[in-house]
């Protein structure tokens, strides 16, 4: 027969199984809770690290530039025309009288011509004008003259009734006295008279001669503007020289004052650099300056600043020595580092992609077996283009991160795989 058992047994087995499993989850659980997140892994390829290191630190400033001469000279036309010929090519060695190019310009000569004209009928009615006025001093002395006769008989008569009357009253008549003395009076007021109309009339032939050889002269030298607008047609070189540019076409029109040539005249070369505004703030003239050409570098001396900002950038020349490089050549690109200071015995370190001078930047820092990285709070100090000095924060011998890493800006550390 069956015997019943007892349940009892079974369940409290199974009762401690399941406090073991819960307990074990809770270990476990509890275990996970301490254990820190797996740092985000970046690979070592694509990062750029750098030493912190002591000592001196040149800081310096970066821009572009170019190769300019000294000296150059820009040919501009003196009256618009149609490009005939040219005569050169850049770089053709000119002469001042060299002829770079023929000009036309029908209107200039017609205006030549028009202005020789009115100048002729100028002169002629000069002439004309000093023939008129000597007539009319002529005329005028020949009655002046004829007034003083008529005068001085009057005067005469009048005289000799006067001497008559006082001898004896019989003689003469008192109506002729009388008539003999008022003319002689109206003569010598009439001698008065035209005495000072010939004065005024030599006065104003000075003056009316004068005004009009003012206008004759003006027309002569519109004749001699004419003339050598006329002679800009053939356009000279002007100055002794390379031609470096020339901006225009045979047939093309180019209008009064525009650019037909542009001449470099031997000599020295200087640098023009463009000088970040943001880094401009701390070049002086005399600093020295070091000019890449690609090829060779060449040192310089800062002579000129630009007051001015021009697209974000400060423009500074740079004088060059004497005896250059082959390589330095008018307008070469190149690339020019002023040297503005020196710092001795100071904390320095690569320039990193994402930190400014004078600011204070996490910086990651590589373990010692170089496995793993951890961000570092760094107080930065004066900058240059490729070196940074360091204030606080990172010690010399310390390998750190200059690449950007604003994508782990979430994690101080970071694991680096090969």
């Amino acid at each position: 027969m069956d015997i019943p058992r007892d349940p009892k047994p079974r369940k409290r087995k199974r009762a401690i199984q399941l406090a073991i499993i819960v307990g074990g989850i809770v270990l476990v659980t509890a275990g996970l809770r301490q254990l820190q997140p797996a740092a985000p892994s970046v690979d070592s390829a694509t990062v750029w690290t750098d030493t912190v290191a002591r000592g001196t630190m040149i800081r310096q400033v970066r821009g572009p530039g170019t190769l300019v001469p000294q000296q150059r000279r820009f040919i501009t036309a003196v009256t618009a025309g149609r490009v005939e010929i040219l005569h050169l090519l850049p770089g053709a060695v000119v002469e001042p009288t060299t002829s770079l190019m023929r000009l036309s310009n029908p209107d200039v000569e017609v205006q030549l011509l028009e202005s020789q004209q009115q100048m002729s009928n100028a002169s002629a009615t000069l002439i004309q004008l000093r023939a008129t006025l000597q007539t009319q001093i002529l005329t005028q002395e020949g009655l002046l003259a004829q007034t003083r006769t008529q005068q001085q008989q009057a005067k005469r008569d009048y005289e000799t009734n006067q001497a008559l009357y006082e001898r004896n009253p019989e003689l003469v008549a008192a109506n002729e006295l009388a008539r003999t003395r008022d003319l002689a009076e109206e003569l010598t007021t009439r001698l008065e008279i035209e005495t000072s109309r010939l004065q005024v009339l030599r006065e104003s032939i000075d003056e009316q001669v004068r005004a009009q050889e003012e206008q004759v002269e003006r027309l002569r030298s519109i004749v001699r503007f004419n003339q050598v607008r006329l002679a800009s047609l053939e356009v000279p070189a002007g100055v002794g020289g390379v031609v470096a540019d020339l901006p225009v076409e045979e047939g093309a029109w180019i209008q009064s004052g525009g650019t037909l040539a542009r001449i470099d005249q031997p000599g020295r070369l200087k640098a023009e650099i463009r000088i970040p505004q943001t880094q401009a703030q701390d070049v002086a003239v005399g600093q020295v300056a070091l000019v890449d050409t690609r090829n060779d570098t060449i040192q310089g001396t800062v002579t000129r600043i630009d007051p001015g900002v021009q697209n974000g950038t400060v423009t500074i020349d740079v004088a060059l020595p004497d005896e250059l490089p082959p390589s330095a050549r008018p307008d070469l690109s190149v690339d020019g580092n002023v040297i503005i200071d020196r710092l001795d015995d100071v904390v320095y370190m690569g320039r990193p992609a994402y930190g400014q001078a004078n600011s204070r930047v996490g910086i990651f820092v590589l373990t010692a077996d170089r496995t793993h990285a951890e961000r570092r709070n760094v107080q930065l100090g004066r900058s240059s283009v490729n070196e940074i000095e360091v204030v606080e924060g990172l010690e010399p011998g310390d390998i750190v991160i200059l690449s950007d890493m604003s994508a782990w800006d979430g994690h101080d550390r970071v694991r680096l795989r090969s």
